[in-house]
């Protein structure tokens, strides 16, 4: 194996402490899986000298805290890496990789670990946990954040709210930024400020040849293009540099909520009045199930502006129909933002599906209502795009879907495995029924076939498998919304 600099001088004290189990657990090797899928020994010395270089644990099965690493936030999912490198730091990062690549090591990458279909975690091969890396630094002056490959989204708000400043966040708080922004980053201020990819400033990466660069507008260009919507294809952020705006934390914001029966009419008005909004404005539809069972249709609204301003563009939406309830009102950002943790909570078993709706027809209307029915209902909702994301030319960035009204997504969450099958069946179903209407998809948010994956980047497709067969012509990083190289080993 090359040496990197594994000589770290705060480590030797520390190697007893963080890989305590490596002259015994790695005596005869351990068995892991390459890129082909198939099976290798890593040698016993290499592995306990890419352990004595990290700042940050190796973890290997039966290690104290590899069961709580190599689980991430979807219960459906449940793989066991050979090797968890838990990275303190870039350097951590730049080591695990190198190792990964010279063997051709299966490898995921894991920020909040929140992928829905489970590709943080793999098995058999390396595992690179970013979760340590979770700092998050403010310049209130050049208005900037320094974000941590491994922070999640609550940490982004916490730290930016407090200085009075925002940059588009996700709905979770515990999403974690890396896979968050790699593939766009939607959320209740893009229609403001755009994507969160509109606001990345500059990005340090490791390519898969274990180099890290520095990424921006002036230093390799092609990788900043290309990490703005490509996702993790070319390599690991180990940290973000983003573009804040100032903030009101005290939004106008809220839900109004009318009994399913509505829904139809409450699709149509929306579908109108959502057109006509200024970019400050944000309206999004959801589901729910009431406690006494009766299925519910919601538009939950969110104004980045002047409140007074909110209270004329919301009007018309909390005069219509007969809600339920309406909690339209001034409330702490912070406390929208993090609505939602709960029913979101880690270990559910969770399956998803989305697409993208250039506009909500009264065809597309039709097919939503109609087949909202059965035993095991999924919930569905939108995410409302439009504004300054389309403000973007969809070449400029490697997120190619800029005229889109809006992000349909069906998700379903269960605890009792019994019911994964037909669970599972009836999410299916509905998306058939819905997918019609839909041109393209959510990278974040949908798993879907290669030829639909590689549809899916448009005219930024040729652009994209350049790139990565100039920075990963062996596909390392593959467990992803997968760009092929032009030539994989």
């Amino acid at each position: 194996m090359k040496r990197r600099t594994f000589c770290k001088a705060t480590v030797a004290a520390a190697v007893a402490a963080t890989f305590p189990a490596c002259s015994t657990k790695v005596s005869g090797g351990v068995s892991a899986i390459n890129l082909g899928g198939e099976e290798l020994t890593l040698e016993a010395a290499a592995v306990k000298e890419l352990g004595e270089s990290l700042g940050g644990p190796l973890l290997l099965s039966g290690d104290d805290g590899y069961d709580a690493a190599r689980t991430i936030w979807n219960g459906m999912i449940d793989r066991h890496p050979a090797l968890i490198a838990v990275c303190a730091d870039a350097s951590d990062v730049q080591n695990a990789v190198q190792f990964a690549s010279e063997r051709g090591l299966l490898v995921a990458v894991k920020g909040g670990g929140h992928s829905f279909p489970g590709k943080s975690v793999c098995e058999g091969g390396m595992m690179i946990d970013l979760s340590s890396m979770h700092s998050v630094e403010i310049d209130s002056d050049e208005k900037t954040a320094v974000v941590g490959g491994g922070a999640l989204l609550g940490h982004v708000d916490t730290a930016t709210l407090a200085h009075n400043l925002a940059v588009t966040t996700g709905v979770v708080s515990h999403t974690g930024v890396g896979g968050f922004t790699l593939g766009g980053g939607l959320g209740r201020v893009d229609r403001k400020f755009g994507l969160a990819i509109d606001n990345v400033i500059s990005a340090d990466l490791v390519t898969a040849d274990g180099q890290l660069r520095h990424v921006s507008a002036e230093e390799n260009s092609d990788l900043h293009w290309a990490i703005r919507g490509g996702g993790g294809n070319f390599g690991v952020v180990t940290a973000f540099k983003y573009q804040l705006h100032p903030f009101n934390p005290q939004i106008y914001g809220g839900s109004v909520v009318y009994p399913f029966e509505q829904a139809k009419d409450v699709l149509l008005f929306f579908a109108e009045y959502s057109e006509s909004l200024p970019d400050e404005a944000n309206v999004e539809l959801f589901t729910n199930v009431s406690p006494e069972g009766d299925k519910l249709i919601g538009v939950e609204v969110c104004y980045a502006g002047d409140h007074k301003e909110a209270e004329k563009i919301f009007a018309p939406l909390r005069a219509f129909g007969k809600p339920v309830s309406d909690d339209v009102g001034p409330m702490a950002y912070a406390t929208m933002q993090t609505s939602i943790d709960g029913i979101m909570h880690h270990g559910l078993l969770n399956y998803l599906k989305s697409g993208y709706l250039n506009e909500i027809t009264p065809a597309a209307i039709d097919a939503i209502v109609e087949n909202y029915e059965g035993d095991y209902l999924p919930g569905f909702w939108t995410q409302h795009l439009g504004g300054q994301v389309a403000q973007v030319a969809p070449d400029a960035t490697a997120f190619a879907h800029r005229n889109v009204h809006s992000n349909f997504g069906i998700n379903a969450m269960w605890t009792d495995e019994s019911e994964s099958e037909q669970r599972i069946a009836a999410l299916r179903n509905f998306y058939a029924a819905v997918e019609p209407h839909m041109a393209g998809f959510y990278t974040n948010l949908n798993d879907d076939t290669e030829k639909k994956t590689w549809g899916n980047y448009a005219g930024n497709y040729p652009r994209l498998v350049k790139i990565k067969s100039k920075y990963d012509p062996d596909n390392l990083f593959r467990l992803n919304a997968n760009i092929r190289p032009e030539s994989p080993s």
